[in-house]
């Protein structure tokens, strides 16, 4: 009895410091502008059953409802209500009036030239502002990626590498680089169990086990970050699993018949928030492959007559930005995804202050698992879950506001770090 109630309590907790950072509480602010980095909804799998993927388990994959990568059915409806979401939250803080049809230049939709991101723009416009007719930006036909999407190394020198090699291996503790593996026995012998692997062909060819000891990192001029080794297996498999989960309606056929806890889905799920930090978020990482995106998205504050942005890419566009503008370390309520969940954004408001001053508020906005499985409805009554996202050295006053001026001051440090990072004769940029 007191372990239900203890749960109550704390599920009622969460709901309401959702609720309270959905906007400032006082009448002191009026909304000007809105910036939203989104990562794109649900999507199939990146490879297919007969894929490596396919060889991790005897049993067979969820039947997607999309070609490998590709958004699915449940990806854009889920899309269209976080749209309608927001158009709910933006009309009723004065920053357009209900069925808006935008002015030139007043808002603006630029996603990455995947199927995926384009698809999730796409829906999103739809449910935003269902009248308008959005065009949505992108540079290439799909599926391609563009290079202000694409976390790639763009400045490589040996110096680089050698400070970035340093900063991934301190994730691993004292231990090292090979400590990241040994630190995820609980995550690597769960995934084991819940993919049936030592019956499944991997096994076959002598894969019985995720390993510990064999994670390598590749830094390269124009490419994104890479890993060989178990980790990349096991975060292949735990991005699959999880999709599946957000897909499949009975939760013990989506653990392909293993009854998993919630406590259970977030261990699968933090192989890959463990992988994402890897590969993306070591500080000099970060400055290097969230640099166009940086620049963007403060081009896009300043942008005179913008409204709202809506700009579409992935998980590792997120992470890269929070970790070049120095965020302090959180962990995502009501997910099993704890940093970057499907469909999140990363949302950059301005408003303006009744004392004459501008602010800004740095929240991720993204609908909870359950809301994610069972396609609740979202508006201002039950809104997706609002998570305040706090910036090393700077303060926020008793809203939870930062100036805008020291926001886009920290943008202005992350963007000149690019120039900074260490070079030597052999740095190679790209073209």
């Amino acid at each position: 009895m007191f372990k239900r109630m203890l749960l109550l309590c704390s599920a009622l907790l969460v709901m309401l410091a959702s609720l309270a950072c959905a906007a400032p509480l006082s009448g002191d602010y009026q909304l000007q502008e809105m910036v939203i980095l989104s990562r794109h909804n649900i999507r199939s799998p990146l490879s297919g059953n007969g894929s490596a993927l396919g060889k991790l388990t005897p049993h067979v994959w969820f039947r997607w409802t999309s070609a490998p990568s590709e958004l699915s059915l449940r990806g854009g409806e889920l899309e269209t209500m976080m749209g309608q979401y927001f158009r709910k939250y933006a009309v009723a803080h004065g920053l357009m009036p209900e069925n808006y049809q935008p002015e030139a230049g007043a808002v603006r939709f630029y996603a990455n030239s995947m199927q995926r991101t384009i698809a999730t723009a796409q829906y999103f416009s739809s449910g935003m502002l269902p009248v308008a007719n959005v065009r949505i930006e992108h540079r290439f036909a799909p599926s391609k990626m563009d290079p202000v999407f694409n976390p790639q190394l763009t400045m490589v020198s040996e110096a680089f590498r050698a400070q970035a090699m340093q900063e991934i291996a301190a994730m691993g503790g004292k231990e090292g680089l090979q400590g990241i593996g040994a630190h995820m026995d609980k995550q690597y012998r769960l995934l084991e169990k819940v993919l049936d692997l030592k019956a499944s062909p991997a096994a076959k060819e002598g894969m019985t086990k995720f390993r510990a000891d064999d994670l390598q990192i590749l830094l390269e001029v124009n490419k994104e970050p890479a890993m060989k080794g178990s980790l990349k297996q096991a975060n292949s498999a735990s991005d699959a699993l999880i999709l599946q989960y957000y897909e499949e309606k009975d939760p013990v056929k989506a653990g392909f018949g293993h009854k998993l806890t919630q406590t259970e889905w977030e261990t699968l799920a933090s192989v890959k928030d463990i992988y994402g930090d890897v590969l993306f978020t070591a500080p000099s990482v970060a400055v290097n492959v969230a640099h166009p995106l940086l620049k963007v998205m403060n081009e896009e504050l300043s942008q005179p007559g913008r409204k709202f942005t809506f700009l579409c890419g992935h998980d590792s566009n997120i992470a890269s930005v929070l970790a070049a503008l120095e965020n302090e370390p959180y962990s995502l309520p009501q997910s099993i995804e704890k940093k970057t969940p499907i469909g999140s954004k990363l949302v950059v408001e301005k408003w303006a202050g009744k004392d004459g001053q501008q602010y800004a508020s740095l929240n991720i906005v993204y609908q909870s698992t359950k809301q994610l499985r069972d396609r609740e409805m979202l508006d201002l009554e039950n809104p997706p879950v609002v998570y305040p996202i706090k910036l090393k050295g700077l303060k926020a006053n008793k809203d939870g506001l930062y100036k805008l001026e020291d926001l886009q001051a920290r943008f202005a440090k992350a963007i000149k770090a690019y120039d900074e990072l260490p070079q030597d004769k052999t740095a190679a940029k790209a073209a």
